[in-house]
């Protein structure tokens, strides 16, 4: 023993000696290290992943899931759109939109991954420019930097919030990238608030326009903090951010609705914030390219895939307009608009002749009405199953066939650069209409929805057949009877909205926000399991407004043995 301990001792001297020298502290290789970050590019690389993930891709397998146009839980979740398809295709959207929801879905991970993946990189952009020295990001742009982060932030953290509603905060103080640990923390706060800090600090820091389109301004974090207050009731904190944007914003409504769902017209006057989408890129299979959507094609003509998210007969329905050309609110779905339910592309068939607002055939695909440029929708030929999933098509998202090659992607058309528009200065409109029903002046709110109305009767917008007629018998009126009745002014505009912005993924959560959401789904479902039988299981129940927290997030959530996220009540 007298022996060994000097030879013990040696080999500890031997082995923190060698510690301490630098040769044997080794980078590791074909790995981007943190403090490799700390300058310009790297600083706005992160900032750029970080909007990487608003079209909801890039976080693992999650297209469909994570779409950012919410078509599963916006749109089919609602009564604007079924699956579509066939049953057995993708089977968890099925259990969604009959409500027979359950926390293992794995649609509801898509989704959680998506955001907070989103709010990482976020968090991720803020820590790194800390440590970026102040000769790399001057103080101007390290400002702006800072702003746009945050706005992304607060954006990620409000689809959480309007998906699950008990939902965890994760900032750059909570968020310690050397301890795996500290992102797992308690979904028992409200976390409006923190959201409304976001997009406050966005909106005080961050300029009225920015040189690439996409990028956050003042104005898309006023509109985006207005929806938060929307959702939460609060009018006139709303109302005065989105008089501000009205009266400062220099935004105007295009002169053709259309216009609003077109690569060509991408980034346009009314545009507010847009989720960019681009192909022939250099990025692998078009991934850039409206991913999110690559399902949501007719099955035939234009495309050969897949026959999802097809329009519902309550919303074609919802069309329709009485004498005056004004929507029948109450009355819309007594009688369907004339659809080809069951009849072969080859025989005979007479579109409806009855008055509609123009906007439907540019919401939707349905027999003998041109499709965009593809030529006449020919019917139950576009159609996967038409027993199944009825006979309309998806239009809004859908390439032109003139941009075939320049907006779409070489290999696949069905990834295009069609943008989303998330929010659009109509949406401002009619936002500030509802508050003005709620804290303001009805008849303001009247001249806003006349506003809407009246660029969507511009007939240089209508659908035109081969020979230059109007595709249909379009008939849209203004509401020219003042305002007096605080409900029925409610109610129309809240229709303007689903009118307005049928198919784009918002029905859904502003039912649940209007707090009318039970009444208006199950009523639908009544009436639709006679013409879906497989809806016949549907019923919504009180505890569907919000979606439950995914099962495996609970897992993964344990800390010391117990998780720390909580499931929502009936789930």
């Amino acid at each position: 023993m007298q022996i060994r301990k000097p030879i013990y001792s040696a080999i500890l001297l031997l082995f923190f000696t060698a510690c301490s020298n630098s040769f044997l502290d080794l980078k590791p290789k074909g790995v981007l290290l943190e403090e490799q970050l700390y300058t310009n590019s790297g600083v706005n690389s992160l900032l750029i992943s970080a909007y990487s993930l608003m079209d909801g891709q890039g976080a693992g397998n999650t297209s469909y899931h994570s779409s950012a146009d919410n078509w599963v839980y916006g749109s089919v979740a609602a009564d604007d759109a079924y699956k579509g398809t066939t049953s057995g295709d993708q089977p968890a959207i099925s259990l969604i939109e009959t409500y027979q929801i359950l926390s293992d879905n794995d649609y509801f991970r898509g989704k959680w991954r998506a955001v907070y993946d989103g709010v990482a990189r976020c968090n991720d952009v803020i820590h790194v420019l800390e440590k970026t020295p102040a000769d790399e990001v001057a103080d101007a742009e390290r400002t702006r930097i800072t702003a746009e982060a945050r706005f992304l932030r607060g954006h990620y953290h409000f689809e959480a919030k309007k998906m699950w509603n008990h939902v965890p905060y994760i900032d750059d103080k909570t968020y310690n990238p050397e301890d795996p640990e500290s992102t797992k923390v308690p979904n028992t706060e409200d976390i409006w608030p923190k959201i409304q800090e976001d997009l406050k600090f966005a909106f005080d820091n961050l300029p009225p326009r920015q040189l690439q389109p996409g990028r956050a301004t003042k104005w898309a974090a006023a509109a985006l903090l207005a929806k938060a207050y929307l959702f939460q009731q609060k009018y006139t904190e709303a109302k005065a951010l989105l008089d501000q944007i009205v009266t400062q914003g220099g935004y105007s409504l295009v002169e053709r609705y259309a216009d609003n769902f077109r690569a060509a017209t991408n980034n346009n006057i009314e545009s507010i914030l847009e989720v960019e989408h681009s192909v022939n890129d250099g990025a692998p299979n078009g991934e850039n390219g409206n991913n999110g959507a690559t399902l949501n094609y007719p099955y035939g003509g234009p495309t050969t895939c897949c026959g999802f998210f097809q329009p519902s007969q309550n919303l074609v329905n919802a069309f329709k307009t009485d004498l005056n050309g004004l929507p029948m609110l109450d009355t819309f779905n007594d009688a369907d608009v004339t659809n080809d339910q069951g009849i072969e592309s080859k025989d005979p068939f007479t579109p409806y002749a009855g008055q509609l607002d123009p906007r439907l055939d540019w919401t939707v695909g349905r027999r003998g009405i041109p499709y965009l440029d593809h030529g006449l929708h020919p019917g139950k030929a576009w159609i996967r199953d038409q027993p199944y999933a009825g006979p309309y098509s998806p239009k809004k998202h859908m390439f032109y066939k003139a941009d075939i090659g320049s907006a779409t992607f070489t290999n696949n058309a069905r990834q295009n650069a069609n943008n989303y528009r998330m929010i659009r200065y109509s949406h401002v409109l009619l936002w500030l209409a509802e508050c003005e029903i709620e804290v303001g002046s009805l008849e303001r709110a009247r001249e806003l929805v006349n506003m809407i109305r009246q660029r969507a009767s511009n007939p240089a917008g209508f659908v035109k057949m081969p020979d230059g007629t109007n595709a249909a018998n379009y008939v849209i009126g203004l509401y020219t009877t003042p305002w007096a009745d605080k409900a029925l002014a409610r109610k129309a505009v809240r229709f303007e909205e689903r009118l307005e912005f049928g198919m784009e993924g918002h029905r859904f959560f502003d039912l649940v926000r209007w707090g009318i959401a039970q009444q208006v789904l199950n009523t639908y479902v009544d009436k639709e399991k006679l013409k879906r039988t497989y809806k016949s299981v549907a019923v919504f129940k009180p505890e569907n407004i919000y979606y439950p927290i995914p099962l495996q997030e609970i897992v993964n959530s344990a800390k010391n043995g117990q998780p720390t996220l909580t499931q929502n009540q009936g789930y």
